[in-house]
C-alpha cells in the first residue's frame, strides 16, 4: 500500500477523536505506568517548561505539573483536548499539529511524548519540530510500543484473531513509522540531530481487573488496533474475546490480571 501522509493523519485523527472519552478508563491502563520514567528520562522537575506532544487526556501533562513543572500539552485531536481542560483545568491544552508547532523557537527546556509519535503520519517532522522548540541542551523523550512479540497483551490479540478472525480485515493507510526496536529509535534520533541519543526497552505490566477489559481497552482507547478489531465479523469478535480470556489466565494474580507489556524508551539532547 503506498504511504499517504495525509490519509494517516485522517485516519488517526477520526480515531482520537472516538477514542477520547473513554481512553483513560480503558488503554490508559497500559500507558500511564510509562509516564515517571518518560519525565526522568527528560529531566522534568520544577521550573521546567515542558511541552507535552500528542497530550491525549492530559496524564503526562498532570504528573510534570506535580513536579512543579510548567507543562503545555498539545493534541490534534479536539476532543481529547476537551478532555484534559475539564480533568486539569490548571493545565495549558492546545490544539494544534505536532509536525508544525505553533509555538517559537527555543520555549521549552524538555519536550515529551507518551505513546505518540508513532502515530505521526511522519514522525521525522515532528522531531525536528521538537528540535526547533527546545532550548539548547533541551531534553527530548519519548516512549513507543516494543513489538507485538515482546508484548504479551498484544500476542495474546493477533494470535487470537488468527484463529478466529482476519488480520487483513482493516482496510487502514499504511503507518508513518514502525518505531517496534531500540534501532529504529535510535535512527530517528539520529536523523534530526539530537545528542546523547538512547533507547532502551523498558518492561512494564497492564493491570486490568478482569481479562475482557484486554479487549475492551484495544477496542475503545487505540486507533489502528481498534480498527482492525471493529473489522472482524460479531461471531469472530467473540471468538477472539473468548479466546484472549482463555490465554489471560496465565496472567492471573489475586482479584485481577498483570499482563507483561513492552515499551522502548527514546531520548536525546538539542544541541
Amino acid at each position: 500500500m503506498t504511504f499517504d501522509p495525509e490519509a494517516v493523519r485522517a485516519f488517526e485523527h477520526a480515531g482520537w477523536q472516538r477514542a477520547a472519552a473513554h481512553y483513560t478508563a480503558t488503554f490508559a491502563h497500559a500507558t500511564a505506568g510509562f509516564v515517571g520514567d518518560l519525565l526522568d528520562a527528560a529531566r522534568v522537575g520544577a521550573g521546567t517548561r515542558l511541552l507535552d506532544l500528542a497530550c491525549g487526556p492530559g496524564l503526562v501533562a498532570a504528573a510534570a505539573s506535580e513536579r512543579g513543572a510548567l507543562p503545555v500539552g498539545l493534541d490534534f485531536s479536539s476532543a481529547m483536548v476537551a478532555v484534559a481542560r475539564v480533568e486539569y483545568p490548571g493545565i495549558s491544552f492546545r490544539e494544534g499539529d505536532a509536525e508544525a508547532l505553533p509555538f517559537a523557537d527555543v520555549s521549552f527546556d524538555a519536550v515529551v511524548s507518551n505513546f505518540g509519535i508513532h502515530h505521526f503520519p511522519e514522525p521525522v517532522k515532528a522531531l525536528r519540530e521538537a528540535y526547533r522548540v527546545l532550548a539548547p541542551g533541551g531534553q527530548l523523550a519519548f516512549t513507543t510500543w516494543a513489538a507485538p512479540a515482546e508484548n504479551i497483551a498484544w500476542q495474546l490479540l493477533f494470535d487470537a484473531i488468527a484463529a478466529h478472525g482476519d488480520g487483513s480485515a482493516a482496510n487502514t493507510p499504511s503507518p508513518g513509522g514502525g518505531l517496534r526496536d531500540p534501532a529504529d529509535v535510535l535512527g530517528l534520533l539520529d536523523a534530526v540531530g539530537f545528542s546523547k541519543a538512547e533507547a532502551r526497552p523498558m518492561p512494564g505490566t497492564w493491570l486490568v481487573s478482569d481479562a475482557a477489559d484486554l479487549v475492551e481497552g484495544f477496542r475503545r482507547g487505540t486507533v489502528r488496533t481498534a480498527a482492525l478489531i471493529e473489522a472482524q465479523p460479531a461471531a469472530a469478535v467473540r471468538a477472539i474475546e473468548a479466546a484472549m480470556v482463555r490465554r489471560a489466565a496465565a496472567y492471573r494474580r489475586g482479584d485481577g490480571y498483570a499482563v507483561p507489556i513492552v515499551a522502548i524508551l527514546g531520548s536525546g539532547v538539542r544541541v
